[in-house]
């Protein structure tokens, strides 16, 4: 009786044997499965990069952003303000300027806000303060404005002239004193695509009255962290709503709505939907190739039965059962499998890294991966190599010796 440790020598020689082929057979294996683990891996890797970036800004935050001119006033923010777990509230404005440094002019991104924005932005200073709502023409400017944007590094307690244009087309022009510098961020993408290293925060009301305005751009609060961000988000988009005329059972029509809220929780919840729904997509495609390698390792075992015929009738001679041949060329596509698994899983732990590394992402692994790696690699060996092994099995020892 054929015993496992001489069946698995058996099916390492003709593997041996044969290297080139064996090779080629596995690489559909290997791509496959790398693949597979690359995706999970990296699906993980940004599901927690989008945790990360949000996080830092903490998943309390709610912003309004107003779809008609001359929509948020002082009202609607008292409105925020006045809802249950609302902590810090504040009106918001975004403009392009021309910002002039000694003789150097930059557009720059301004963003007028009040005192509670330092809060509700997370901002981290490097150095100097954030303004407070007593200050005037003060300045608060991101780091790469500050270092990278003018001929000259603007240093705290320097001035800076800041000229925007109004609704007419007037130009007006103020000097601030810049008394804060922002820490670079690594946050902050929900604002406009833009962070706050490359903008300069200054008073909202300051920014109001250069523009001739009243109204806010947008609304944005912080939560009480013992409140559900998204009851709360829900409130304040029912009062605003109403403040505005807004029936309730339009709050889901964003046609109607003047405006549209966002939370950070709904947010990371749809960027992680997204990442998953890539994932699955791009592992879809990786599981096509891992059939196209089962249908190679089942050719090469179909091309080795009929090479080895001869072979096998010798072996049924000699004593072997059915039930041994079956065994042997089942062990050989399971050891073609599982070395394609493995090489695989090495390969997506590698790609996996690389592209976390390039891409500046939190390295995750789930090591689960390697057990999934393994369990593929070991069925598809199986299903592939059954037909061939059972044709083999078959072969009439008689048949099989007369082959030539």
């Amino acid at each position: 009786m054929l015993n496992f440790k001489e069946a698995f020598r058996l099916s390492l020689g003709s593997i041996s044997g044969s290297k080139m082929r064996s090779t080629l057979t596995t690489l559909g294996i290997i791509i496959g499965v790398a693949a597979v683990i690359a995706n999970v891996s990296l699906g993980a890797s940004f599901n927690q990069f989008f945790v990360e970036e949000l996080g830092t800004q903490g998943s309390n935050f709610i912003i309004v952003y107003s779809q008609d001119i001359d929509l948020f006033f002082e009202n609607q923010l008292e409105t925020v303000r006045s809802v249950p777990g609302i902590e810090g509230v504040s009106g918001i404005r975004q403009q392009l300027a021309s910002v002039t440094y000694i003789s150097t002019v930059r557009q720059i991104d301004i963003q007028g806000c009040s005192a509670d924005y330092e809060q509700i932005g997370n901002i981290q200073l490097e150095e100097g303060t954030f303004f407070s709502d007593k200050e005037k023409y003060v300045a608060v400017l991101g780091s790469d404005v500050a270092y990278e944007k003018f001929d000259q590094k603007v240093s705290n307690h320097n001035s800076i002239d800041i000229e925007f244009v109004r609704r007419d087309g007037t130009k007006v022009s103020r000097s601030f004193k810049v008394i804060g510098i922002i820490d670079s961020p690594k946050t902050t993408f929900i604002q406009s695509g833009a962070e706050s290293d490359v903008r300069i925060f200054i008073p909202i009301d300051i920014m109001n009255d250069m523009l001739g305005v009243e109204d806010y751009g947008g609304i944005s609060a912080t939560v009480d962290e013992s409140r559900s961000v998204r009851e709360v988000s829900d409130e304040v988009d029912r009062r605003l709503a109403r403040s505005l005329g807004v029936s309730e059972r339009e709050l889901d029509n964003e046609d109607v709505k003047p405006y549209s809220i966002f939370n950070q929780a709904d947010i990371l919840d749809n960027l992680n939907q997204l990442s998953s729904a890539l994932t699955t997509l791009l592992t879809s495609v990786a599981l096509i190739a891992l059939l196209v390698g089962s249908i190679g390792i089942m050719n090469i075992m179909l091309v080795s039965v009929t090479e080895r015929t001869k072979e096998v009738g010798l072996l049924k001679s000699l004593g072997f059962t059915r039930v041994n041949i079956l065994t042997l060329f089942l062990i050989e596509s399971v050891i073609l499998s599982v070395i394609g698994g493995v090489l695989g899983t090495v390969l997506g732990v590698a790609a996996s890294y690389g592209v976390s590394y390039f891409l500046d992402l939190p390295y995750i692994f789930p090591f689960y991966l390697i057990v999934v790696g393994f369990l593929i690699a070991l069925v598809i060996g199986l299903v592939a190599g059954l037909y061939p092994a059972n044709k083999a099995s078959k072969l009439d020892p008689v048949e099989a010796l007369r082959t030539q």
